[in-house]
């Protein structure tokens, strides 16, 4: 029987979750998955220059899972720009350590730590607000992810 998945930790949500060609209508693409976790090995070992253990040990994971990831997503990445596919971030077996919210009414955006949560825009006082995280459907599960992690 296969050993059940360890969920990685990631660091927030994405601010985009979708990228595509420009000049080509997305109808006409075929569509390529980024997994979160996949997002997250490619931001901090190739836009925050980990090595794999310190990335490793970031997402909670070992250096050879990591190792694992990184080589999925930059062969995702890799196709986007060579095949001209519409590269679009999903789901996964994660929790995050932090978010971020998205006003919908003057596009203030802002970093929180998971368990904060923000009634009103500290902007424009709009209450049209965008949880990022809940947009992967976490929320409740990552804050007793984090408080379990701190004892």
């Amino acid at each position: 029987m296969p050993r059940s998945k360890k969920q990685k930790m990631v660091h927030c949500p994405p601010l985009f979750t979708a990228y595509k060609p420009m000049g080509i209508i997305r109808s006409a693409l075929q569509r390529l998955p980024l997994a979160i976790d996949e997002y997250e090995a490619i931001r901090l070992a190739d836009y925050l220059g980990m090595d794999h253990a310190e990335a490793a040990q970031e997402m909670e994971i070992s250096r050879s899972t990591f190792s694992r990831l990184i080589e999925k997503a930059r062969n995702k990445i890799a196709q986007f720009l060579i095949d001209g596919k519409e590269l679009f971030i999903t789901g996964g077996n994660i929790h995050f350590r932090g978010n971020v919210i998205r006003c919908q009414d003057c596009g203030h955006m802002f970093n929180t730590n998971i368990e904060t949560s923000f009634f009103e825009c500290p902007e424009c006082n709009s209450k049209k607000l965008i949880n990022l995280a809940g947009g992967f459907g976490h929320g409740r599960c990552c804050i007793n992810t984090n408080q379990q992690n701190r004892r």
